[in-house]
Order: structure tokens, then C-alpha cells, then sequence
């Protein structure tokens, strides 16, 4: 088995270099401008490097309407989620047609938007079909509102890379993929993440390296909601968990920067399909993987893949590990026979908590070289 092909055959690159930079630099000064926000910027790197493949810039209005009824791209594609660059009206400087000079917070222009289409959308319909609801309590549709409903479209070239948000960990799929043939790794399975290592993903990330030659740890590092992990307390946490824990050459740290969707089930595939592009043959997916509160059931990340069965990635479905004292280890109800009585629950909840007054979780729920690098200061 090769590593996993990019998803739509073609790893994407829109990275202008050289001469063709110079030249759209000299020719984004004569453009109109538009500032963009945080995560746009992250997503346009996002773009430019392939991570969204077969993307190549922000979904025109037929593809983001095929999205949201289809889960798929108007051409058939699987997709999942509205990549979008939304603004609160419609720039007066710029129409559809022209070409956009996108500024972050230097001077000098991060990309160019060939911007082919210019539409709303409505909100409520949006977020019923991404989201599951249009209540306005659930953070995706919260930032949705915030982000407003109009939309502009069109392929982008990258002119300069956005700031990493964790210097030293932002690999793009080229350079995962290197590293995986350097390993000679001809599997890899990707693990998801927003939170800091404890023993219930440890679980679930061993198991499935007893299936593959290497495990991709993919925390996503951007935008998340009050009360979620800093950037830096996970991959503090992860740098211990492997030097500690795991096998050399066996694991690859890497930062996602993207903005989490809190979307449950769709946001599963999403995740799914960017590690496909980074090389991942396989992928693991947990209990109420991208939920929030009680808006999914706990295994509905499960069943979407049902409605996806060439999707080019394998799906490892994991049940919710925890800790059985009757065991003496970490299991789930597919292998450990005991009661509830016998179940010490690993609750990210209960860890966010103890973590959060600077307290240490129990052996039981996080390795103790873990929790004595997080101090009080880990969560937004």
C-alpha cells in the first residue's frame, strides 16, 4: 500500500515563487485591497499548500450550496465543509471579475483572490445543514453569525506564508509526505485533536499503531472556542507524551492550523479527507469526534462514513476508551467484560478542570510527565 493519493488525484499548490511572485507583487499594488481576518489568513495557506485539495480557493456558490444539501462538491466530490471567505458586505472597491490583493496585518499583500463570484447565503439554512441546528448557543454557528452571510469567491495564489501559530510545526503535505518515505513508512494513520494527551487517546493512538508503520498527532491549533486548550499546552503536552511513550521514529507531530467547526459528524469527514491529503492511509475516529455540549450523539461521527464508502481513507471507528480497575489498564466495552463499577471515566471535562486550578489529574486519566508541564495558564 502507497500513501494515501490526495483527494481529487491531486495534491494542490497555489505557492507563487520566484519571478511570478515579483511580478504579482508589482501587480498587487495597482489592485484594490481587502484585510482579512485570522482565519481566513490560515485558511488561505491552507489552501495554497494542498490541505484542502482539491480545492483552489474559496467554494463559489454552486459548489457551497452542493456542500450543504449534497456533501459533496458540485462536480460529485465528497465534501463536507463550506470553505469560505465571508465579510459583512460586499466590498465597494472590487466587483466579481476582478483581482483582490487579501492583507493581513503587514503592508505587503499575503495572496491574490481571483475573484470570480460574489453571493449571500442564508444563515439559519447554512447552519441547519452544517451544524445539525441553528441555535445560536453552539459555537460554529455562533462564529457564523459573527462572520457574516456574504461570501467572496475564486481561486487565490499565496504570496507570503501566514505566521505559524507554533513555530516549528507547521508541516505542510508535501513535507509530511516527505517524512513518512523518509521513515519508510508505507501506512500512517492521522489522530485528531483539540485537547492535551491523556490516556483515553493514548489508548486509541497505540491500538491503531499496532495496524500501521507510523501515526501522524494532528492537534488543530487555531481558532477555538473560551474555555478550549492554548496552542502551546498541546504541544507541550505531545512533545512529553512521545518523548515518554512512544517507539522513535514512530510518531510525527504536526500542527493544523485551521479554526475548528465544532460540526460532529461532517467535521469528521473534513478532518478525514486533510489528512488523506497529508498522506494518511488510515484515520481515527472516536466518541463525538468535533462535538460540543449535547448537539451530536456520541457515535454519529460513526455513521456519516456509511454515506462515504470511497471515500480513499480508511476509517478506523473507536469506541470511548476508559480506565478498569478491575482490567488494571485502559479499555473499552468492545474488549473489558466489567461493570460500570469498575469503569475510572477518563473525562476531558473533569482533566480541562483540574488542569485549568492547576491541579494534577490521576495516573488513571494523563501520564504524570504530562500534567506537571501544564500549569494553571493552559486554557483559552
Amino acid at each position: 500500500m502507497a500513501l494515501g493519493i490526495p483527494h481529487g488525484g491531486k495534491l494542490i499548490s497555489r505557492v507563487l515563487a520566484g519571478n511570478e511572485r515579483e511580478k504579482a507583487l508589482e501587480e498587487a499594488k495597482e489592485l484594490p485591497g481587502i484585510s482579512v481576518r485570522q482565519e481566513t489568513l490560515l485558511d488561505l495557506g491552507n489552501i495554497a499548500h494542498g490541505v484542502f485539495s482539491p480545492l483552489q480557493g474559496f467554494v463559489t456558490q454552486n459548489d457551497f450550496l452542493s456542500i450543504l444539501h449534497e456533501k459533496t462538491l458540485e462536480n460529485g466530490t465528497p465534501w463536507t465543509i463550506p470553505v469560505t471567505f465571508p465579510v459583512h458586505e460586499p466590498p465597494e472597491n472590487c466587483k466579481a471579475g476582478d483581482d483582490v490583493a487579501l492583507f493581513g496585518q503587514d503592508a505587503e499583500p499575503i495572496a491574490l483572490l481571483r475573484l470570480e463570484e460574489i453571493y449571500s447565503f442564508n444563515i439559519h439554512e447554512a447552519a441547519k445543514a452544517v451544524f445539525g441546528t441553528a441555535d445560536t448557543n453552539h459555537p460554529g454557528v455562533g462564529k457564523m453569525h459573527e462572520m457574516g452571510n456574504t461570501l467572496l469567491a475564486g481561486e487565490i495564489d499565496l504570496l507570503k506564508e501566514p505566521d505559524p501559530v507554533v513555530k516549528g510545526y507547521d508541516l505542510a503535505p508535501l513535507q509530511a509526505r516527505s517524512i513518512f518515505q523518509k521513515n519508510k513508512w508505507k501506512t500512517v494513520v492521522g489522530f485528531q485533536t483539540r485537547n492535551v494527551p491523556h490516556r483515553a487517546h493514548e489508548y486509541l493512538q497505540k491500538a491503531a499503531l499496532e495496524l500501521v508503520d507510523g501515526i501522524l498527532l494532528h492537534p488543530l491549533i487555531g481558532w477555538k472556542k473560551d474555555g478550549d486548550y492554548k496552542p502551546e499546552a498541546i504541544i507541550h503536552g505531545y512533545e512529553a507524551l512521545i518523548r515518554h511513550y512512544y517507539p522513535k521514529n514512530r510518531a510525527v507531530l504536526a500542527a493544523l492550523t485551521t479554526q475548528m467547526r465544532y460540526a460532529g459528524p461532517r467535521e469528521a469527514v473534513f478532518h478525514s479527507i486533510i489528512r488523506k491529503n497529508f498522506g494518511c492511509t488510515h484515520f481515527i475516529v472516536g466518541r463525538d469526534h468535533a462535538g460540543v455540549g449535547n448537539y451530536y450523539g456520541t457515535y454519529d461521527a460513526h455513521a456519516i462514513f456509511n454515506e462515504f464508502p470511497d471515500l480513499g481513507i480508511e476509517i478506523l471507528k473507536m469506541k470511548g476508551p476508559y480506565y478498569c480497575r478491575h482490567c488494571g489498564h485502559v479499555t473499552t466495552e468492545k474488549t473489558c467484560p466489567h461493570g460500570k463499577k469498575e469503569h475510572f471515566e477518563i473525562s476531558g471535562t473533569l482533566i480541562r478542570k483540574m488542569l485549568g486550578e492547576g491541579k494534577i489529574p490521576p495516573k488513571e486519566m494523563m501520564r504524570e510527565e504530562v500534567a506537571r508541564l501544564l500549569s494553571k495558564e493552559v486554557l483559552i
